[in-house]
């Protein structure tokens, strides 16, 4: 008589929270590759185009982190499918802590260089956010190397969570990956 591994239940993230995962991960990942873009560029309407886009996205960014915190002390998050280890958690742990203070942080620098810079920052021209700052060109040179340092930052956590997913899909074939992409089964081993 054939046996079968009877299913295993994997707890995934809410629904609406996955959406938020997705949504603000391709509004991040344009949104940095626009700001690099444009700071390849000369002033002029191009990059002025380009800037008015990439704010748009920070500030949607900056919404929706506040939207995903809220959701998280709420919806509360769903358990591993298998004790991770100490080390994992931690490292886990820290890196998300870094990914919202990096969402956070990133999108406000944004808005204090620009406001620095004495340049409103909107949302597509629908609404446009109050100055936080006076205009002060020596204090936007800094706060324009503040925000280049969170973008860089950002970028390397980004890729370290990236290879952490690539990790326990193919080095440890578990299911972690299902709690954010539940249609998603590992490989058996």
């Amino acid at each position: 008589m054939k046996s079968y591994t009877p299913a295993q239940f994997i707890a995934v993230y809410n629904p609406a929270f996955r959406t938020l995962h997705w949504l603000m991960a391709l509004l991040i990942l344009i949104g940095l590759g626009l700001g690099v873009w444009a700071s390849q560029l000369p002033k002029g309407d191009l990059r002025s185009e380009i800037l008015f886009v990439h704010k748009s996205f920070g500030v949607a960014v900056l919404a929706l982190v506040v939207i995903r915190i809220l959701a998280r002390l709420v919806l509360g998050l769903p358990a591993y499918p298998a004790p991770l280890g100490r080390l994992t958690e931690i490292a886990a742990g820290g890196a998300h802590a870094a990914l919202y203070v990096l969402m956070i942080a990133l999108p406000i620098s944004g808005w204090v260089m620009s406001g620095f810079a004495g340049r409103e920052v909107s949302f597509f021209g629908l609404y446009t956010l109050p100055q936080l700052v006076s205009e002060n060109k020596e204090l936007a040179g800094r706060a324009a190397l503040a925000h280049e340092v969170l973008a860089w930052a950002i970028g390397v956590v980004i890729a370290v969570h990236l290879l952490a997913v690539v990790w326990h899909v193919v080095v440890k074939r578990d299911a972690v990956l299902t709690r954010m992409w539940p249609r998603w089964t590992p490989a058996r081993t």
